[in-house]
């Protein structure tokens, strides 16, 4: 008896997340399970192989998840392939165990590193040919991030354009103290930025009057290994790795699924144009919400959240669809005039979407599961037994549950 997800699979998409402070999540958990273990181990050790030879000293990611060994600044190489790792095993577990594929989904996206895994999970690219190129430059971005600081920019009263946040950045920089710029865009009102020294600073002492006085920030206090952002031209890492990407093999292969690129905010890869897209991915803000919108567009009702502890993705969803629901529980959404009117007012960042940016109204209705969560609460197939009645009922109970 198939699983009830499986028929589900071709209107769903997968979303990989990306680098953060903490990238563990149910790793251990999956580990020492008797039916998932035995498929994660290998993975991890494969990956452990490719980041040893990138960073040159002995990396054991199995180890690393067995003593819980959490994110550093200085593991910062480690955690990059422990994310991408851990994003290929809980697939490799769904279709291993569930017979449930992938690649018969919708789209893929990925967030940052995410962008990667997804890369892999596609077919575009072996996980030996891939992995190598944040690795061997990973060090040299974390020994950037002692000065950058971190920041979130957002309103609560209109929507962000990403070009204006860009001109001043550009302005900011030129005063030759620093660089910053926007690495992600986020959401409709807000962005995120990474600046050097006292850039951040000077930001919040003129957004107000160079973009809108209704601008808020928020800094991070953690250290960030800068990505997706010309501080790394300190080090000629876009150079450096852009040349390791014309000498890798692979890339040769449209991605199926279609990869919903936050380089460009749509499925932009065929079967040649990875190393273009890649390479912009080094340097260039993450389009993170027009990648995301995309998905609503295109109509996938199931977004199916992959990697250790995902958050970034699922609580941006999250954040827009409680907002889009609110409203419509209090009628505010559903008719015209007086109403919508109502509702714009209440709500101004979100007024202007819903002429050119309507599909938002879906994202109350999009489902969400966390994979490394699912694969968890899963009662396991019995083997030979697919029309015994006790598989029947443990698969009865799976469908209620979701």
């Amino acid at each position: 008896m198939a699983h009830p997800l499986k028929k589900r699979i071709g209107n769903a998409a997968f979303a990989f997340r990306g680098y953060n402070v903490s990238n563990l999540g149910k790793s251990l958990e999956l580990l020492e399970h008797p039916t998932y273990g035995p498929i994660i181990i290998p993975i991890l050790e494969q990956a452990s192989s490719i980041c040893s030879k990138a960073v040159d000293k002995k990396v054991d990611l199995v180890e690393r998840v067995r003593q819980k060994t959490e994110t550093s600044v200085n593991s910062f190489p480690e955690d990059v392939s422990m994310i991408v790792a851990m994003s290929i095993a809980h697939v490799r577990c769904l279709e291993k165990v569930f017979d449930i594929h992938a690649q018969s989904a919708k789209l893929f996206m990925g967030y940052s590193v995410g962008e990667l895994a997804a890369s892999i999970e596609a077919g575009m690219f072996k996980m030996e040919e891939i992995l190598p190129l944040p690795l061997v430059l990973a060090n040299e971005a974390a020994s950037l991030a002692e000065n950058v600081t971190m920041g979130v920019v957002f309103t609560r009263e209109q929507s962000l354009k990403l070009a204006d946040i860009r001109r001043l950045c550009v302005k900011i920089s030129s005063e030759g103290k620093g660089l910053i710029a926007p690495s992600t865009h986020l959401a409709p009102n807000a962005c995120l930025m990474l600046a050097e020294g006292n850039t951040l600073d000077r930001f919040q002492e003129l957004m107000k009057t160079d973009i809108s006085d209704k601008l808020l920030l928020r800094r991070n206090k953690s250290k960030w290994p800068p990505l997706h952002t010309p501080i790394l031209w300190k080090k000629s890492i876009p150079n450096r790795g852009a040349l390791s990407l014309f000498e890798i093999q692979g890339g040769f292969t449209a991605p199926k699924p279609p990869i919903v690129s936050c380089v460009t905010g749509k499925p932009s890869y065929n079967d040649w144009n990875s190393r273009d897209l890649l390479i912009q991915w080094i340097d260039q803000p993450q389009l993170l919400w027009d990648a995301l919108y995309y998905l609503l567009e295109s109509g996938v009702e199931l977004v199916i959240h992959v990697g250790p502890e995902p958050n970034l993705i699922p609580n941006t969803i999250n954040r827009l669809s409680q907002n889009v629901a609110d409203q419509i529980k209090k009628g505010l959404i559903g008719g015209i005039g007086k109403r919508v009117v109502s509702f714009t007012a209440r709500r101004p960042w979100l007024s202007s979407l819903f002429v050119s940016k309507s599909a938002i109204l879906r994202a109350p209705f999009v489902e969400h599961i966390i994979l490394e969560d699912w694969l968890l609460e899963q009662p396991i197939p019995v083997k030979g037994e697919s029309n015994g009645e006790e598989t029947k009922k443990k698969m009865a109970k799976a469908a209620s549950a979701n």
